[in-house]
């Protein structure tokens, strides 16, 4: 599936951005501003299926998701950043896209989620109901350090949420929580971005792994899983030297 994409500026440094579930494109407009700001870029932001302008369909599975990325963004892009569910699309999609370097904000690697045993059946046999409650427990968190926001950022993040097909919800959780991704030598040169949230996507046993295989391994602990959102300009200044950085012979 080709996605709807949004393209800011003509700058030679060329970046793709890839948005997490239930947002969409829109909402990597402050983290575009301070990339507009300090290098002359080029930056697609493709909307996910079933997310802002992209088309809606039947299925929803990790491997489709990262089809489309691939179909739709161009093939020599200097770097590409993906959050959270745009993390682990990202992941399942860099053999193919190849860029310069790959970021991951706190990337969907490994969901917390029971999935052996009894409780994993249990877990899954309804997973409507323990979705649900998986969600309000981190729901009074998120929704605390919202409101810390710009009023621009929470109305972008409202308005994204709005155009959301949540009924791909279930099945994406499920398929990340079964195939999570295992810790291997990157595929090009990779960086992952952990917040102080980010034990429910990545535990830190995981984290630890990745830096023995050569994984750039970076934190903005005093900052919570949306933090391109809840802080664009410490994370630009975060990962400046890897999104600027002057083109390198492929």
């Amino acid at each position: 599936m080709r996605l709807e994409t949004t393209i800011v500026g003509n700058g030679p440094r060329r970046i793709g951005l890839v948005h997490g579930l239930g947002v969409d494109a829109s909402t990597w407009e402050p983290f575009i501003e301070q990339l507009r700001a300090a290098g002359d870029v080029t930056v697609f932001a493709p909307d996910l299926r079933g997310h802002g302008r992209s088309p809606r369909a039947d299925s929803w599975s990790l491997a489709e998701f990262a089809d489309d990325v691939v179909e739709t963004l161009p093939g020599d892009l200097d770097v590409v950043v993906g959050h959270s569910l745009g993390g682990a699309v990202l992941a399942a999609a860099v053999e193919r896209l190849r860029p310069g370097h790959a970021v991951y904000l706190d990337p969907g690697f490994q969901l917390g989620l029971p999935t052996s045993g009894l409780g994993g059946r249990l877990f899954w046999a309804v997973p409507s109901l323990t979705l649900g409650v998986a969600a309000l427990l981190t729901a009074r968190s998120s929704a605390a350090a919202r409101k810390g926001y710009p009023e621009r950022t929470r109305r972008l993040m409202e308005d994204a949420t709005n155009r959301f097909d949540r009924r791909m919800a279930t099945g994406i959780f499920r398929d990340i929580a079964f195939h999570p991704v295992a810790a291997a030598r990157p595929m090009v040169p990779s960086t992952v971005v952990l917040s102080k949230d980010s034990k429910a996507v990545l535990p830190e046993a995981l984290a630890s792994a990745l830096v023995g295989f050569g994984w750039d391994v970076r934190r903005l602990p005093d900052l919570h899983h949306d933090m391109h959102l809840q802080d664009p300009a410490a994370t630009f200044a975060l990962l400046r030297d890897v999104l600027l950085r002057q083109a390198e012979r492929r």
